[in-house]
């Protein structure tokens, strides 16, 4: 049976984690260039902390990465990777849609 597995990671899961609103919500601050955890916790109101665990499956795989800056942690998206994974999908049109939506939402 095929999971979708590419390059170490369940495409399925993947997908879900990224259009989870949890993780979707980091994601649109992260569009326009990267962050810091203390910027996305004050902004979205939770802990640094929880920045991290929301992030840690697309950060493990690569989809986020992350790096030291004077003791604060800064993430950036993969734009890159994340476009490869969003066009090879089947449902890439309601995947965008419904980030439009959430970006339009938050914005």
């Amino acid at each position: 049976m095929d999971n979708g597995d590419m390059g170490g990671y369940d495409k399925r899961k993947m997908l879900e984690v990224l259009v989870d609103p949890s993780v979707s919500v980091i994601l649109a601050e992260l569009e326009d260039g990267e962050k810091d955890s203390g910027y996305l916790a004050q902004r979205l109101r939770v802990s640094e902390g929880e920045i991290r665990a929301r992030l840690s499956y697309v950060v493990e795989h690569g989809f986020v990465l992350i790096r030291e800056d004077g003791g604060q942690v800064v993430f950036k998206v993969d734009a890159d990777k994340l476009n490869k994974i969003m066009e090879s999908d089947e449902n890439f049109d309601g995947v965008v849609s419904g980030l439009t939506e959430l970006d339009q939402f938050l914005n």
